[in-house]
């Protein structure tokens, strides 16, 4: 089975994202990202799969997956049935942790730990345990202080017993999507996205880009990022938009511009049908302080687009 590519969205004003998944069951949802995962799970039992290995887990299951690695938990059982099974997931890239590491001594043990990870890491109960003390920073709706729980966690993993999990063989389609080039294709097209979307971008450049037909590129979006090409322009623009209502004090005609939309009443229409508000409303209830948090970064509970369940959509069972 070809594990699905989750692209992991973090904002503009983070380098770690904390998802906070709540749900009754957890499903089998095969897949992989470049970044490295650290999810700890809560109130559930069932089997773990990364890589090629398959093992029962237990509450606070604590696992921190290589970049690339297929990987999924499925639940069997509630140990609380009155509450949801839960999951604190933590997304990371290596390179900047192991340039703190290499800065800064106090660091150090992230250098070990990523080493260590190279096939997968279960960590015991001691270490779970560990983690849940910092739940509260964790899910802090500061961004610093959550990086500051997650260096914490990860340091002290760093010194923590952990037993390798996947065999080298897992590690030969390390990277692929459902036809093997698929994720890279995809970044090629985000990055420009990411640079040019305040220009007017034409389907055919992002095509050319990935070097795919249209027809393939939608294709493509709705795989990896749940969402189509067009939406996710709007989202990227809007986002733009959010952080300029919030921290400037420009014309709304000028945030429109600079945000890639030239046509103001366009923009109005695409900024209330996402945000709920007129960028004015926005922009006033920002400022008395009451939507602080709601810029582009991703919520705690608000899963990327790209794994979200759709309707009518099954996800393979076991």
């Amino acid at each position: 089975m070809k594990p699905a590519y989750e692209h992991v969205e973090f904002g503009e004003n983070c380098s770690v994202r904390v998802y906070h998944r709540r749900l009754p069951r957890i499903p089998f949802e095969w897949h992989h990202h470049p970044e490295y995962e650290l999810t700890l799970t809560l109130n559930s039992h069932g089997k773990r799969y990364i890589g090629d290995s398959i093992t029962d887990y237990v509450d606070r299951d604590l696992v921190l997956v290589p970049p690339n690695l297929p990987h999924t938990w499925s639940s069997n059982r509630s140990i609380d049935a009155a509450s949801p099974q839960v999951a604190i997931v933590i997304w990371f890239g290596g390179d900047w942790a192991r340039r703190l590491a290499d800065v800064c001594p106090e660091y150090a043990p992230l250098r070990n730990l990523l080493r260590r990870a190279a096939s997968g890491l279960a960590f015991g109960p001691e270490a779970g345990a560990a983690m849940h003390m910092q739940i509260d920073d964790l899910l802090s709706g500061e961004p610093r202080k959550r990086l500051a729980a997650v260096l914490n966690v990860l340091c002290i993993l760093g010194g923590a017993s952990g037993e390798p999990l996947a065999s080298p063989a897992a590690f030969s389609d390390r990277g692929e999507g459902p036809s093997g080039h698929e994720p890279e294709r995809i970044n090629r097209v985000l990055s420009m996205i990411d640079l040019r979307f305040a220009e007017p971008l034409r389907l055919s450049e992002l095509c050319a880009a990935a070097n795919v037909s249209e027809r393939s590129l939608a294709r493509y979006f709705e795989q990896h990022m749940g969402e189509s090409v067009g939406r996710y322009i709007s989202r990227v623009r809007i986002g733009h938009a959010c952080r300029m209502l919030a921290h400037t004090s420009v014309p709304i005609a000028v945030v429109a511009a600079r945000s890639g939309f030239p046509n103001v009443a366009h923009f109005n229409r695409q900024f209330k049908a996402l945000k709920a508000l007129t960028p004015m409303a926005y922009r006033k209830q920002f400022a008395a302080g009451d939507m602080a948090g709601m810029d582009a970064d991703p919520l705690i509970d608000e899963r990327s687009p790209s794994l979200q369940r759709k309707p009518g959509r099954v996800m393979p069972a076991v």
